[in-house]
């Protein structure tokens, strides 16, 4: 069996899985949002403020952050394999899907560090 050192799992079943339980958690993180942003029709910036910055929702968007990461990722990846490839673009697919992995990397590391200075006020 080819094992890729670029997937998050150790194969497409355990991919498949994280996509999905990444989906779930950033869908229940969505729920929270919405349900607070309806219970409070007049929500003032110290209400928004004292919400997101308590312990249960700092700790809720980092999971929720990571989940995204880990969930991009995935999508990412499987969509580099499958559509950048020497049989769609000759000699050029390995080192395009390469560096197109690079710059998803990286991004999504700037991406995951940002947010946890915002959070955390690092």
């Amino acid at each position: 069996m080819v094992t890729s050192v670029t997937s998050l799992g150790k194969n497409g079943l355990y991919d498949w899985v994280i996509q999905r339980a990444t989906a779930v958690i950033l869908g229940v993180y969505f729920v929270a949002i919405i349900g607070f942003l309806i219970a409070n029709p007049e929500l003032t910036y110290s209400q928004w403020h004292g919400y997101m910055t308590s312990t249960y929702m700092r700790v809720f968007t980092l999971i929720a952050l990571l989940a995204m990461a880990a969930h991009a990722w995935v999508g990412l990846w499987t969509v580099s394999t499958d559509y950048l490839t020497t049989r769609q673009l000759g000699a050029a697919g390995t080192p395009l899907r390469i560096a197109f992995q690079a710059v998803c990397a990286l991004v999504t590391i700037v991406y995951v560090v940002w947010g946890i200075q915002i959070l955390w006020g690092i």
